[in-house]
């Protein structure tokens, strides 16, 4: 979806989801960029102008400032509880050197005196003193860094939310879905690459921004090898079928099956894919609806485009 389209992108088109993304129109949360002023973009969601969800000033924190540290610290708390259980969490270092310095983090962010008791106490907001002194919490985060690449892609290289901590009926629904799209909206992100495990839940989110292409199969490089790495070409005219749990359009008139499944939980079919990457038989790519319509670390088609 290029520049000048005029497609519609209906969030709020229905009773359900108006009530569900209510948390998205409330003046207590705002998108929020932290970022150091040299990396701000110049004009934020140019390229999709079409795209009207995010509507809210944005909420722009410099971490070069000392008494930022206080928001930096809310997401790298944050980050930690999602990840730390798995034994994935950010180092700090890495957090500065190769997210903030070179790319961003974006998300969304709640005025702190408006937080529910249940999520002041999953965030760790604790005392009136935090009110006073963090005027805005961070409930997600998303960060995004730019390549050398010729080809004009951003890496996505972690997200998260306050829903991975706290109970169903206390989630922001959509937040993790929303904060991603929020950073390729933002930063007018045309490709952006990612990694995820293959039976994280993580697949069936990041498969609906545009095609998803496989990269990696088997990544061993990796920590995890059992991790992909994929490319999507941003289609915002997608995103809302993330919402609606339906295909956008159908997936088979655009590609064809390959001839072969991927099996997310076996190795051997793993590394097969791999080597039919690697000598050059793609591009190949997963279908975004069949993530969600399957269960996680189900076999899933893998397909390729029409000769």
């Amino acid at each position: 979806m290029g520049k000048g389209s005029h497609t519609s992108h209906p969030l709020f088109d229905s009773p359900t989801l108006q009530k569900k993304l209510a948390w998205m129109r409330s003046d207590d949360i705002r998108p929020y960029v932290f970022v150091r002023p040299e990396n701000r973009i110049p004009e934020p969601g140019k390229y999709h102008e079409s795209l009207d969800w995010f509507p809210h000033e944005v909420l722009y924190k410099n971490p070069l400032e000392m008494d930022q540290v206080k928001f930096a610290d809310r997401i790298l708390r944050l980050e930690t509880k999602a990840f730390g259980p798995s034994g994935m969490e950010m180092p700090r270092w890495v957090f500065y050197d190769c997210a903030i310095v070179p790319g961003f983090v974006a998300g969304f962010a709640a005025r702190t005196s408006s937080l529910s008791p249940a999520v002041r106490e999953a965030l760790g907001v604790q005392g009136d003193a935090a009110v006073r002194e963090e005027e805005w919490t961070p409930l997600s985060l998303f960060i995004i860094i730019p390549t050398m690449s010729d080809k004009g892609e951003w890496v996505a290289h972690n997200l998260c939310s306050v829903n991975s901590i706290l109970p169903k009926e206390h989630q922001y629904y959509g937040i993790g879905f929303l904060s991603k799209g929020f950073g390729l909206w933002y930063a007018n992100v045309q490709k952006v690459c990612g990694m995820t495990q293959w039976t994280s839940p993580a697949v069936r989110l990041h498969a609906h921004y545009g095609d998803f292409e496989v990269l990696t199969a088997f990544t061993p490089v990796h920590s995890y090898s059992h991790t992909l790495t994929y490319r999507v070409q941003v289609d915002t005219a997608l995103w809302s079928q993330f919402f609606k749990k339906k295909e956008a359009r159908n997936f088979g008139h655009h590609y064809t099956p390959a001839g072969f499944d991927v099996e997310p939980k076996n190795e051997e079919s793993l590394i097969a894919f791999q080597r039919r990457l690697e000598s050059g038989e793609g591009p190949y790519f997963i279908d975004g609806a069949e993530t969600v319509e399957k269960p996680i670390g189900a076999p899933l088609t893998v397909y390729r485009k029409p000769n």
